[in-house]
């Protein structure tokens, strides 16, 4: 398994920054989305080490799924039309 690269800790976005905790809550959540088990538990380990809440993270992985789910759906809506257009144009 390669080796994962993190960006700054403090990201500039439009203007502001992210502090440690909202940076490994944020990165929880994109993990879960991009459903990145390494990732995770990387962030996971960064953001209890830095005093996030098991409340906190649990709603971060809720939202990241709800996230995650909805893109899921869409992709296979669009995959289910895409093979019945190709078939139609036969």
């Amino acid at each position: 398994m390669g080796t994962v690269k993190h960006p700054e800790r403090h990201l500039p976005l439009r203007g502001i920054s992210l502090d440690d905790m909202t940076f490994e809550l944020v990165a929880i959540a994109a993990s879960v989305a991009g459903h990145c088990q390494p990732c995770f538990m990387h962030h996971l380990g960064k953001a209890k080490g830095l005093g996030a809440s098991e409340e906190d993270i649990r709603k971060c992985i809720m939202i990241a799924g709800k996230i995650s789910a909805a893109g899921d759906q869409r992709m296979a809506e669009f995959v289910e039309n895409a093979i019945k257009a190709a078939e139609e144009s036969k």
